[in-house]
């Protein structure tokens, strides 16, 4: 599996991940799907890493799968009928997907340029997005006459609501942006000479010493409407118990009641 499809590299606490297809818009054949999957288990299993910056190379964040790859592949697969092949597909990137999402380490995506189909599902995997004022973004599935994948049907709704959902999956509308910050399906927008630093910056902020925190709070967050609210609070309660024995929250803690003191 070639490992120059999907950048990886890891440097105090903070694992890079950077999408590397530019000639293809970023969008992901099989290897690079294969290569995703791996790079997601790795990162939710590593120890060292404490959080992730994701982005791509090139002019466009991501245009989703690789079709005319995907194409080829079925065609070639003579055992199996071509729904099955990208069916299989799809099952990778999404292992990658919700073994990211499900990580206790919070992700910042940078997003350059255009972001297409399942590259929206890629990019929502992220808890942070910091946009470029040169990045647009589409579904354009209804274009190839497919359906969404890379948990963009679960992932678009939860960040804009089903109502812009529907609008943005079902039509051919394409948001810029502004518009992708007033949605909501981004946290910030940038110039673009600005976006690299802006993301690392988030990052940083992570590493300085709550990283811990950051991780369960994006834990609490993704699982804490999918169950009833007094196991929610009984999460809560443990997590924020142990927060509370870590080194970084005792010294913060100690901080912040010296400060309340001498103010009185």
């Amino acid at each position: 599996m070639p490992d120059d499809v999907i950048l990886f590299d890891v440097r105090d606490g903070l694992a890079h991940l950077t999408l590397n297809r530019p000639a293809r818009l970023n969008a992901v054949d099989p290897e690079a799907i294969a290569r995703w999957q791996e790079l997601a288990h790795e990162i939710a299993d590593r120890d060292d890493i404490a959080a992730v910056l994701f982005d791509a190379s090139g002019r466009a964040f991501c245009a989703g799968g690789d079709v005319v790859a995907m194409s080829e592949l079925a065609a070639q697969s003579a055992d199996r009928a071509p729904g099955e092949t990208v069916r299989r597909l799809a099952d990778r990137i999404h292992d990658g997907h919700r073994t990211l999402r499900e990580c206790a380490k919070p992700i910042v995506a940078a997003v350059q340029g255009p972001v297409a189909g399942g590259g929206l599902g890629f990019m929502l995997v992220a808890d942070v997005i910091v946009a470029s004022e040169r990045a647009t973004f589409a579904s354009r599935y209804a274009d190839i006459g497919l359906t969404p994948d890379c948990g963009v049907s679960t992932l678009l709704p939860e960040a804009v609501g089903v109502r812009r959902a529907l609008e943005l999956t079902l039509t051919p509308r394409t948001l810029s942006a502004a518009e992708a910050l007033e949605w909501g399906l981004v946290a910030e927008v940038v110039a673009p000479d600005a976006l690299d630093g802006r993301a690392r910056e988030v990052a940083a902020a992570w590493l300085g010493g709550a990283a811990h925190a950051a991780g369960q709070t994006k834990r609490l967050m993704h699982t804490g409407l999918g169950r009833p609210f007094q196991d929610a609070l009984d999460d809560e309660a443990r997590t924020i118990g142990a927060a509370f024995e870590t080194e970084h929250a005792q010294r913060a803690v100690a901080r912040f009641a010296a400060a309340s003191a001498s103010r009185r």
